[in-house]
C-alpha cells in the first residue's frame, strides 16, 4: 500500500493510518532502497506501509530533509537513511 503526499499535520503521529510510514523524496537513492525493505518485510508481517512525499509538506521538509529516509513505526519514529530489515521485523512483532 502506497500514498501520496500527507494531508494535514507534520508530527509523526499525523502520518497516516498505516503501520509503517516511510518519509522520501524523488530521486532519492536511499528511499528506494528503504521502501524495498519495507515493502519485502511488511509483506511478509501483512502490517500496511505508505510512502509520503517529504517535499510536499513544507513543514515535513523542515524538519527531516537531512535525514530523509525516514522511517516510522506505529507513529514513532524507527530509522533514518537505512531500514534494516531484522529491526524492523523486531518492531512489527506482536
Amino acid at each position: 500500500m502506497t500514498s501520496g503526499p500527507l494531508a494535514g499535520g507534520s508530527s509523526p503521529e499525523a502520518l497516516g493510518s498505516a503501520r509503517v510510514v516511510v518519509l522520501v523524496r524523488e530521486g532519492c537513492h536511499l528511499c528506494e532502497a528503504a521502501v524495498a525493505v519495507v515493502e519485502q518485510v511488511t509483506g511478509e508481517t501483512g502490517d500496511t506501509w505508505a510512502t509520503v512525499d517529504v517535499d510536499a509538506d513544507p513543514a515535513l521538509a523542515r524538519r527531516w530533509t537531512d535525514e530523509v529516509p525516514v522511517t516510522f513505526v506505529d507513529g514513532r519514529q524507527h530509522d533514518f537513511w537505512r531500514v534494516d530489515p531484522h529491526r524492523l521485523r523486531t518492531a512489527l512483532a506482536p
